[in-house]
């Protein structure tokens, strides 16, 4: 149909595909909101800050009309919060936060740790991919058990990513049709990864090359499509599966999510600004049910590092949103299409060495 009116030369706006809207119509669409600004900002008079004028103004926040997918995410993470809330108070009993409270040691190694919680976030948040992976780089280097490093990368992953993924939803970032394809799949496969990761441990060395060797193939395709002058788009009917995929050698792994399906999705011509907004909204909702799925099978240890990486990845998330809503296209496309070169290489250099 989109392509019957452009061909009649009409403008096209799709409201569930904004990537696939007509840049002119978005363009000619904001001169109207522009002059009418200028008008009431010409016009407008400052009112006293008053009782009522603040009532007035909370009153008017509460009532606006909200999207589906904005209404669909506060229930979900209002399920998500109690369901944080009843683990907290059910397995963390006041004897034992003093405990660990006390055991808590804020030495040199908690600062590097929140430096390795930013960095990390900055780059999963502006370009969608790679969290676990230098927050696991980071923290193998400080001389952290391997057995806690993914424990620990997958429990700040639930507050890293949920803050980043409210901030790529207030900015405009998120696709709700993507992000409803990939939502429920993602957290299966979440699920299905971590009770799998028991059985299939010792295969890890097989499975971590092979996802490895098609993540790098990603990454050279969409380094090779950012420096054409046209993407043609090619669609993706099996997103579930794509996103079930993801959630498990996610889980498995210790990594995945974004390289697997952000990476497909971008090469495949999708949006990169939608797409890396979506994947992250989703990844929420990935890393709390691998979460959840994890501590009631191994336990949780080590809250010094878990509590450095989500100060430092909290206080990323904001700007890495902000910052992946004013990057250009081309260059995000490039700088996804390295990042996921960068770590498919570090995976297979990994591997080869330990045989």
């Amino acid at each position: 149909m989109a392509a019957l009116a452009r061909e009649k030369g009409q403008v096209v706006y799709l409201r569930d595909l904004p990537e696939e809207s007509d840049v002119r119509f978005n363009s000619t669409a904001t001169i109207p909101a522009a002059i009418s600004e200028n008008r009431a900002s010409k016009n407008h008079t400052k009112t006293p800050l008053t009782w009522e004028t603040i009532q007035q103004k909370v009153w008017a926040a509460t009532i606006r009309k909200r999207s589906r997918t904005e209404v669909a995410v506060n229930i979900f993470s209002a399920i998500a919060l109690m369901i944080v809330g009843h683990l907290i108070f059910t397995f963390f009993t006041y004897d034992r936060l003093t405990i660990l409270w006390n055991e808590l040691e804020l030495n040199e190694n908690f600062f590097y740790y929140v430096l390795g919680g930013f960095v990390a976030q900055m780059i999963d948040g502006a370009l969608g991919m790679a969290y676990g992976v230098t927050a696991a780089t980071f923290l193998l280097t400080l001389g952290v058990p391997p057995s806690a490093v993914s424990a620990s990368v997958h429990s700040s992953e639930i507050f890293t990513s949920g803050v980043s993924g409210y901030m790529h939803l207030k900015f405009g970032n998120v696709n709700s049709k993507l992000f409803k394809k990939i939502l429920f799949p993602g957290v299966l496969g979440a699920i299905t990864g971590a009770y799998l990761l028991s059985s299939l441990e010792q295969y890890i060395y097989i499975i971590k090359p092979l996802v490895a060797v098609y993540t790098l193939i990603l990454g050279i395709l969409i380094i090779q499509k950012a420096l054409k002058k046209r993407v043609e788009k090619k669609p993706i009917r099996k997103i579930g599966w794509l996103a079930m995929a993801g959630g498990t050698l996610d889980s498995i792994g210790g990594g995945g999510w974004g390289p697997i399906v952000t990476s497909t999705l971008i090469a495949r011509g999708r949006h990169p600004k939608y797409t890396i907004g979506s994947v992250n909204l989703a990844e929420f909702f990935v890393s709390l049910a691998s979460s959840i799925t994890f501590i009631s099978i191994i336990g949780f240890s080590h809250w010094q590092v878990v509590l450095g990486l989500i100060l430092g990845g909290m206080v990323a998330a904001p700007i890495a949103a902000n910052l992946s809503r004013r990057l250009p296209i081309k260059t995000m496309m490039i700088m996804v299409g390295t990042i996921v070169v960068i770590v498919s290489i570090r995976i297979i250099y990994m591997v080869l060495t330990d045989l």
